[in-house]
């Protein structure tokens, strides 16, 4: 894919309108061209900018205080109403309180598909690559301290090899602008990602793409999210290993 062809698929790529084919290898292109990546993390931070409530205008004091008196006028005026004037306007402002709610319900909603779209898309693009580990081994005491400095937070690494999921190393990905660790585990044929979010995370239950699940856990006192292709039995079973108090 060149520079040109990809710049036209950004703006799809965001919104979730590409096929599972064309989002990893504009996901491939991104990885080796600083501008696309760059223009891709640009539009990224845009979409989630125009969503923050700061964006909202606030009213100045004096408009409250008129809509305050004309309010108080109207409640006066309201008195006098016939009743079915007076039901028709419960109805409007009973529409009004829906529209907003419903605006709310829009918004946890599409916070929700940001990240399970970014979400999945690094755990394609992970099996996509030539390896999907940045640091390779089994050994907790290796992966945890490969962290230090990279995230905020190094993650707690357990290992669950004598259950039969075999941690096999660690990575750094990006969801939207944010680095996460992952720790990459293996179940027989299955390759399983665990990211770990920041606090607070706006994350569904579960979630599912192209055979693939997402599932929310918890792993020590951090939220986290897994990502395979298990099926539901075995994603219970991990998600409850990661989420044990336990030491390993």
């Amino acid at each position: 894919m060149d520079c040109k062809t990809a710049q036209n698929l950004l703006e799809a790529y965001l919104d979730n309108e590409l096929d599972r084919a064309s989002a990893r290898e504009l996901e491939a292109h991104a990885d080796t061209c600083a501008d696309c990546s760059a223009r891709l993390g640009q539009l990224d931070e845009l979409r989630r900018a125009l969503r923050e409530p700061e964006l909202r205008y606030r009213a100045p004091p004096q408009l409250r205080e008129r809509v305050r008196a004309a309010a108080s006028s109207s409640g006066q005026a309201r008195a006098r109403m016939p009743a079915w004037t007076r039901l028709a306007a419960a109805c409007v402002l009973a529409f009004g309180a829906g529209a907003s709610s419903i605006y709310m319900l829009d918004s946890t909603r599409a916070a929700h598909e940001d990240l399970t779209h970014d979400l999945f898309a690094a755990h394609w693009r992970a099996l996509a690559a030539t390896s999907p580990v940045d640091v390779v081994s089994s050994d907790r005491h290796t992966v945890k301290p490969w962290f230090a400095g990279k995230v905020a937070q190094a993650p707690l690494v357990r290992d669950f090899a004598e259950q039969g999921f075999a941690l096999a190393g660690g990575r750094i990905d990006y969801v939207g602008s944010a680095r996460v660790p992952v720790l990459v585990y293996r179940h027989g044929q299955h390759l399983i990602d665990v990211f770990v979010l920041p606090i607070p995370a706006s994350l569904p239950n579960t979630a599912q793409r192209e055979g693939y699940t997402l599932t929310a856990t918890t792993l020590g006192a951090q939220p986290a999210a897994i990502v395979s292709d298990m099926d539901a039995a075995e994603r219970a079973r991990f998600a409850d290993l990661l989420s044990s108090p336990s030491a390993p």
